[in-house]
């Protein structure tokens, strides 16, 4: 039996959309405060199918000071609600270190589904110069890792980081930050996003997974301070 092949949990209310899916994009919205002041404001985002029919909607509640003064390292939390507006996810960052040299409080985003109901957890690992994250489970068991380029920048115009299993380091799926064209790339933080993974993964960890996109644009792809 292949690992990733995990008998069907129950589906949380509201994720039935990614039972059948294989590729989800994240597209965060263009803030004209933002392009035109510099001033930081709470992200928004629309999450669609391949074909770019939209499932959810997601957005930050954040303090103000945290925005101000913390930059990409702030504390959050991100609703994500269906078409109809009903709250399905909630992701909640504490304001933790992300430094390469500090190999101790790095990054951890809890996952909710629905808002309150815990299912996992992803989790920043300490390495020199790499990204590296654990996906785990509800009950902090490590399901997938996540490892990034040594690159993240803005150098390049994609940026892969790939979904690996524990045991075999097979790579099942990717997240990939997308070049979002010239202006978009020089003049906001506006960035885009297309997460693949296995159909018959288990939808909570594809949950999970859509919550380390998340936390890898903002730690990587935000304005900084």
């Amino acid at each position: 039996m292949n690992e990733l092949q995990s008998v069907p949990g129950k589906c949380p209310p509201g994720l039935e959309y990614l039972l059948q899916m294989d590729k989800i994009l994240i597209n965060q919205k263009m803030e004209l405060v933002e392009i035109t002041l510099g001033f930081e404001t709470n992200n928004r985002y629309e999450i669609t199918n391949k074909i770019g029919q939209q499932m959810y909607y997601a957005f930050e509640k954040s303090n103000l000071c945290c925005r101000l003064f913390c930059g990409l390292r702030r504390s959050f939390k991100i609703y994500i609600v269906d078409n109809f507006g009903t709250e399905v996810m909630c992701l909640k960052r504490p304001l933790r270190c992300d430094h390469c040299c500090c190999p101790c409080y790095l990054q951890k985003l809890e996952v909710q589904a629905p808002p309150g109901e815990l299912i996992g957890y992803v989790v920043q690992k300490w390495h020199p110069c790499l990204p590296k994250f654990d996906i785990q489970d509800k009950n902090q068991k490590v399901i997938l890792r996540i490892y990034g380029p040594c690159c993240h920048s803005g150098c390049l115009p994609n940026y892969n980081f790939k979904i690996k299993t524990l045991h075999s380091s097979e790579v099942i799926g990717n997240i990939v930050k997308t070049w979002a064209g010239i202006v978009i790339e020089a003049l906001t933080d506006a960035d885009k996003f297309e997460i693949s993974f296995p159909m018959n993964l288990d939808v909570c960890i594809k949950a999970v997974l859509m919550g380390a996109c998340f936390l890898i644009d903002y730690m990587y792809f935000e304005n900084k301070v």
